[in-house]
């Protein structure tokens, strides 16, 4: 058998429930495991290591975690959105799944972003939120999250509530690169981009390295918290099954 044909059928195999009860039980304690370490080591550089900013000072070092949570605000978006397209296509329950377990996880995100940019903006701005293009369109953003969220509470059939609130997300990824370049397109009080994934970036490098272990750390922690929310969301659907009552039995 191909490495390709392998891959797909692995693909395939972990779209059964029980088989993907298994993979999460796994590997969730992991991510998190991962993300907690990265997470304290990315802090302690961040905290201890790095020098003051010379324009900002200390109050610099909170860019390192609202910026991976602002990375990941959108990043968590445009997965539920492709979850969603995916489940909506060609009608896969774990992505449903998979999909709306994403927006408890991405709002959260989202409001450590916005907390964390008013917490900076008080003394870079003088207040603790203005009308800015990058802020008002993270907090629509917010507002998606829990739109998507409240959707798929309010219908009782879990794979039309699915649906609908992945409709909801599908639509809602065209607020992304309004996000991403509103920046660009208008007069802001939001510093331009200093950091870039793709090319050089304004900022000493010597600063940059607990950066990209914070983003590592949300990444990590993102994955666990994916895992253990979807496995608990498809051991909801599955209740009553014989794999699930045996699972039950097999617990102290």
């Amino acid at each position: 058998m191909s490495q390709k044909n392998a891959l797909v059928l692995w693909f395939h195999r972990l779209g059964s429930p029980p088989v993907f009860d298994r993979f999460a039980a796994r590997w969730a304690p992991w991510c998190f495991g991962i993300g907690l370490v990265a997470m304290l080591v990315g802090l302690w550089q961040a905290l201890f290591v790095v020098p003051a900013d010379y324009q900002q000072g200390d109050s610099f070092r909170i860019l390192y975690i609202h910026v991976p949570a602002a990375w990941m605000s959108l990043f968590v978006f445009g997965l539920m959105a492709l979850y969603a397209a995916i489940a909506l296509i060609w009608r896969i329950k774990l992505c449903e799944i998979l999909a709306m377990a994403c927006a408890p996880i991405g709002a959260a995100f989202t409001v450590i972003t916005l907390a964390t940019g008013s917490i900076w903006g008080k003394p870079m701005w003088g207040t603790w939120w203005d009308w800015d293009p990058r802020l008002t369109t993270e907090l629509i953003l917010l507002f998606l999250y829990l739109g998507v969220m409240g959707l798929y509470g309010a219908i009782e059939d879990r794979r039309a509530a699915a649906r609908a609130a992945g409709l909801l997300a599908i639509v809602g990824v065209a607020l992304l690169p309004v996000i991403r370049y509103s920046v660009v397109w208008w007069n802001s009080l939001h510093q331009g981009q200093t950091i870039s994934l793709m090319g050089p970036s304004h900022m000493d490098a010597s600063m940059i390295t607990p950066l990209w272990i914070m983003v590592l750390a949300t990444k990590a922690w993102f994955a666990g918290s994916l895992l253990q929310r979807a496995r608990l969301d498809n051991l909801r659907r599955e209740a009553g099954k014989d794999w699930v009552l045996r699972l039950a039995e097999t617990r102290p």
